[in-house]
C-alpha cells in the first residue's frame, strides 16, 4: 500500500521551552507535516509572514496582526501565546550615565523605538499615556526600521535614525534620551528603567488588569482553517502539549503565556485598545474577529 502523503506546512516558530517539543519532533503531528523554516529570531521574518504570505502556520507579534487584519491579510489568529513572556514597564530606559530622565520630563524628549507598531512599543506607550499621563503626541519618537506591514509606513512627525549605530549606541552617545527595547534590552548596567520601580509596578499594573502583557500569538492561512478545520484543532492540541511538556509538574509560578481566547481576553481588549487610540489601526476590534475561522474550525 501506498503511504498516504500528509501536507506540509510551511512554519514560523522560535525555540522556545514552549514549543521546543516540536521543534526537536518530541512530539509530532498525525494529519500533518511541520517544515519549519531556519530562521534564528522569528521576529525578522515577520514581514514576510504579512507581506509575501509565505508560511502556512507563523508566529506573529499582535500588533502586527492586528494591522494584518486591518488591511484584509487572509490570515486567522490561533489563541496560543509562544515566546518569553514578560512584563514590559522595565523596557523603557534612559542612559545612567547622563542626567536621569524621569517621566514627568518625556514630553519633547527623543525616544528610540525599532518599529513605530512593535508590541512591546505599543504596551509601554499605553502605559505611558493612561497611568502616568504622559503626553505621547509631544514625545519625538525616533525609529530604526520599518514596520512589518508595507501598508503602514511612518506617519509624519516621526523621526528616522540615521543609518549605522544601533539604538543603545545612540542612547549612550546622548544622541537620544530614551529608548524602548524589548527582547535585545542588554545587560548593561549604564541603561536604567525610566518607571520607578519597574517591576513592582508591572506587577501591580497586571493584577489591576487582571491579565498579563502577552505579546506573540500564533496565525494561520485562513484558507487552511476552512478546508482543513482538523488540522487547526491537532495544531493548537500539539501546542498545548508542548507547553505541558515544559512546564515542570506542580510548579505554580504566574502562566505567562496563557492559552484560550477567554484567558487572554483582558490583555487583547487593552491591547486593542491602545492600538487604537495610538493610530496604529482604523478600529478596535472585539477580540472574537480575531479569532473567526478558528473558533469555527473548533466548534464541536
Amino acid at each position: 500500500m501506498t503511504p498516504v502523503s500528509l501536507p506540509r506546512l510551511k512554519t514560523l516558530l522560535g525555540n522556545y521551552a514552549n514549543t521546543r517539543a516540536l521543534r526537536e519532533s518530541a512530539i509530532a503531528p498525525a494529519t500533518f507535516e511541520f517544515d519549519f523554516a531556519d530562521v534564528k529570531v522569528p521576529n525578522r521574518a515577520f514581514k514576510r509572514v504579512v507581506r509575501e504570505l509565505e508560511f502556512d502556520v507563523a508566529e506573529l507579534a499582535l500588533v502586527t496582526f492586528f494591522q494584518a487584519k486591518a488591511y484584509g491579510k487572509p490570515l486567522t489568529l490561533i489563541p496560543a501565546v509562544v515566546g518569553v513572556g514578560r512584563y514590559q514597564h522595565h523596557c523603557l530606559v534612559y542612559n545612567a550615565g547622563r542626567p536621569r530622565v524621569t517621566v514627568s520630563q518625556l514630553a519633547g524628549k527623543r525616544i528610540g523605538i525599532r518599529a513605530l507598531a512593535q508590541t512591546t512599543v505599543t504596551w509601554v506607550r499605553g502605559v505611558l499615556a493612561e497611568e502616568y499621563g504622559v503626553p505621547l503626541d509631544k514625545i519625538q519618537w525616533v525609529t530604526f526600521e520599518d514596520g512589518h506591514l508595507a501598508e503602514f509606513p511612518d506617519p509624519p512627525g516621526v523621526e528616522r535614525a540615521k543609518a549605522g549605530p544601533s539604538m543603545v549606541d545612540m542612547l549612550l552617545a546622548g544622541e537620544i534620551d530614551a529608548a524602548i527595547i524589548g527582547t535585545d534590552l542588554p545587560d548593561d548596567q549604564r541603561l536604567k528603567p525610566v518607571l520607578p520601580d519597574a517591576h513592582a509596578a508591572a506587577r501591580a499594573w497586571g493584577e489591576r488588569h487582571r491579565m498579563v502583557p502577552i505579546n506573540h500569538m500564533v496565525a494561520v492561512k485562513t484558507e487552511l482553517l476552512r478546508g482543513r478545520p482538523d488540522i487547526a484543532r491537532e495544531l493548537y492540541a500539539l501546542l498545548q502539549q508542548a507547553k505541558r511538556l515544559a512546564t515542570p509538574a506542580g510548579e505554580s509560578v504566574q502562566d505567562l503565556t496563557p492559552f484560550g481566547i477567554d484567558s487572554n481576553r483582558n490583555a487583547l481588549e487593552l491591547l486593542l485598545r491602545y492600538s487604537h487610540t495610538q493610530g496604529l489601526i482604523p478600529r478596535q476590534f472585539a477580540v472574537e474577529e480575531l479569532f473567526e475561522d478558528f473558533i469555527q474550525a473548533t466548534q464541536p
